[in-house]
């Protein structure tokens, strides 16, 4: 059955209207993001298809344009809208739980906790500090195997040199969820430490963060 053909009880937009957003299922809401559906299939039936595709809302947003868009009739537009929302409502959890001065690993851990979250491959970041330990921004730096070849001195203290920050913090993640560090990670936390002694950049902390657990060097 077509939306056009259902009572207004029933149709998205009617339902938003005259009782907000919170009463809406999932598939309701994307019904009014998505606005259409395909031949044979309404959008409410197409976003249930979607929604029960990937079990989980967090399962959805992690994916990629390429593996949404093999949803029967989601193409690149709709899985683009998508994505887009998905990024905007880590923007705003960001933004709500926004921490402007670190005080201890946690603090770093809730900072990059989202971004790091259901990847599969390892992100190392540098996280860029005032003297007082503000944030001054987040850096991302590489995504893959992190080993003390591709992790140079010169691109990790590259971003703090250019900001006038004399301080930074090392940030990567575990994609199978154990923060503990491996003696690589360890022997790229030592001389990053000694090349940050000769430039007069701190090197204050490494931080692993591994599913909801992390691991600090400066703790251990």
């Amino acid at each position: 059955m077509k939306i056009k053909d259902l009572p207004d009880s029933s149709k998205p937009r009617e339902r938003f209207l005259k009782h907000g957003p919170e009463v809406l299922s999932d598939a309701e809401l994307f019904a009014i993001i998505l606005r259409t559906g395909v031949v044979g299939e309404n959008v409410i039936e197409m976003s249930n298809h979607l929604i029960s595709k990937f079990g989980l809302l967090t399962n959805l947003f992690d994916s990629s344009l390429k593996e949404i868009q093999d949803i029967k009739g989601i193409g690149q537009n709709k899985a683009m809208q998508i994505l887009a929302i998905a990024e905007l409502g880590k923007r705003y959890d960001q933004e709500k739980n926004s921490i402007k001065k670190i005080t201890c690993a946690e603090d770093v851990f809730k900072l990059f906790h989202n971004d790091f979250k259901n990847k599969k491959q390892e992100h190392f970041s540098i996280l860029l500090l005032n003297t007082q330990n503000n944030i001054i921004k987040k850096e991302p730096l590489t995504i893959g195997i992190l080993n003390a070849s591709v992790i140079h001195p010169r691109e990790v203290f590259k971003p703090a040199i250019k900001n006038s920050c004399n301080k930074i913090i090392l940030v990567h993640n575990h994609p199978s969820g154990d923060p503990i560090p491996s003696e690589e990670d360890l022997e790229i936390t030592r001389k990053m430490i000694e090349v940050g002694e000769e430039l007069d950049i701190k090197v204050l902390d490494h931080v692993i963060i591994g599913g909801d657990k992390w691991w600090s060097w400066k703790d251990k």
